[in-house]
């Protein structure tokens, strides 16, 4: 492993001045002194050094022994980014040790989030790219092991640093707990291992430090560090990866750690994020049927306001159809159809409860046109799904829905079960306005962030309810 000599001599002098790492840094490695150049290094000339034992202290003792010291933590992030021009494709040793690195990041999120927004480009790549969202996504529960790890060591500290009036018994026993050493190794990890452990076990025993200063501050910092991510990943991601990391989106937005106001943060990147990777390659929404309507089916996607599930009803809606991809067919259709009746029905004729939080109106929304649409591809479906949405204008009406989503979100409901039914009452034009061409899609056309409906529907609302009479002419 071999760094060049120009980037070596931009190590910080706070760097070289860490006891034990004094020596390895001024000798290039290995405790011997390494190849100076006599006069400046021209312009270009990679005069090489071995580096492994550099590496070794840089990398990997500084971030896991001094992630606590701010400046310290500053300054080798700040490394990091002014080298990317000198490293040029060799970024190797940085991607390894982005779990080290990201150590900086847990327990010094709020200075350094900007920091790591700029880095995060360099350090993923398609061999990291799962194991880092685990990583963003595990970024508090981290900042937690972390402070355990601080509290266990043997060094005597002046000033504690961490929280002393958090008094956390559980916690530190499960640190030292045998059977959850593996989770906590991997959680502590050094380099990028290209496999990921399933962290839900220390969630719940970390639970007591959900609400510890730090780990409300990281948990802040990883919705912006999650857009930098997919921002970077989509980049070069092929459609393999991208339905890689829609399985491990949809996985994961049900397996967070319950920091207050976290998991409601993330779901809100998550879920359009979710939507950016079906618009970049429609087809996946078909290649993951079988996790979708498993997602749907359990119901959990309505924790935290219901946006990833909200996400996964409108790309249905929008790309299970025959035009995106041929697995589509009618009894696809069907499957996703009767999944999502399921669901509305639940949502729409039960109290909520525990187990079932209240259902946003926007997804019920999403539901009814979702169905509309499903129904406009496979037109048997159409008699069902018209009698469906009369009882939901029914029940819009009612008291009942008022008092649990408000007057004015209940009559939004009816008004748009009102258009769908008009919608279905001619079919063809449904079929049109539902699954529109390529050219109806473009951007020259309104269309709703929340159903993809182009503005034909509320056109053709009027047409039907004019021919019935029901406006003047």
């Amino acid at each position: 492993m071999r760094f060049c000599w120009c980037v070596l001599c931009r190590v910080p002098e706070t760097l070289r001045g860490l006891p034990g790492h004094r020596g390895v840094l001024a000798t290039g490695g290995g405790g011997s002194p390494g190849p100076r150049p006599d006069g400046p290094v021209p312009s270009g000339e990679a005069a090489a050094v071995d580096s492994e034992a550099v590496h070794q202290h840089v990398f990997t003792r500084v971030p896991a022994e001094h992630f606590h010291s701010p400046v310290l933590a500053f300054e080798l992030v700040q490394f990091c980014r002014d080298s990317l021009p000198l490293l040029g494709r060799n970024l190797g040793v940085l991607r390894l040790s982005f779990p080290n690195l990201f150590k900086l990041l847990a327990w010094n999120s709020p200075p350094l989030t900007s920091e790591f927004v700029a880095l995060l480009p360099a350090l993923v790549d398609a061999g990291t790219a799962e194991e880092m969202l685990h990583a963003l996504l595990d970024l508090p529960c981290l900042t937690a092991a972390l402070d355990l790890q601080l509290r266990s060591s043997p060094a005597v500290s002046e000033r504690p640093l961490w929280d002393v009036s958090l008094r956390i018994p559980s916690c530190l026993e499960a640190f030292r707990d045998p059977q959850l050493q593996g989770l906590f190794q991997h959680l502590l990890r050094a380099e990028a291992r290209g496999t990921a452990e399933r962290l839900a076990p220390l969630h719940q025993v970390l639970q007591p430090m959900a609400s510890c200063a730090r780990v409300l501050q990281c948990a802040q910092a990883v919705p912006t560090l999650l857009q930098a991510f997919f921002s970077a990943v989509t980049q070069f991601a092929d459609r393999a990866l991208t339905i890689r990391l829609a399985r491990l989106l949809l996985e994961r937005s049900d397996s967070l750690y319950q920091v207050p106001g976290y998991e409601a943060r993330v779901h809100r990147v998550l879920s359009s994020e979710f939507l950016a990777l079906c618009e970049r390659h429609p087809s996946l929404v078909a290649e993951l049927a079988k996790e979708l309507l498993a997602f749907v089916g359990s119901g959990s996607g309505m924790r935290s306001g219901g946006n990833v599930l909200t996400s996964v009803v409108w790309a249905i809606g929008e790309y299970v159809s025959v035009s995106w991809d041929r697995r589509c067919t009618v009894d696809q259709i069907n499957k996703f159809f009767e999944a999502l009746e399921a669901l509305l029905f639940e949502v729409t004729h039960s109290r909520p409860s525990a187990t079932l939080p209240k259902c946003p109106p926007q997804l019920i929304t999403a539901l009814m046109t979702t169905l509309t649409k499903l129904a406009s591809r496979s037109q048997d479906l159409i008699p069902r799904v018209s009698l469906f949405l009369s009882k939901i204008r029914t029940l819009a009406q009612s008291p009942a829905l008022g008092s649990l989503h408000g007057q004015e979100d209940a009559g939004a409901i009816g008004t748009r079960a009102t258009e769908l039914l008009n919608l279905l009452k001619m079919p063809s034009v449904a079929q049109f306005v539902l699954t529109p061409s390529m050219e109806v899609s473009e951007s020259r056309y309104h269309r709703d962030t929340v159903t993809a409906l182009p503005l034909a529907l509320r056109t053709v609302s009027r047409l039907v309810e004019k021919e019935a009479g029901l406006l003047p002419g």
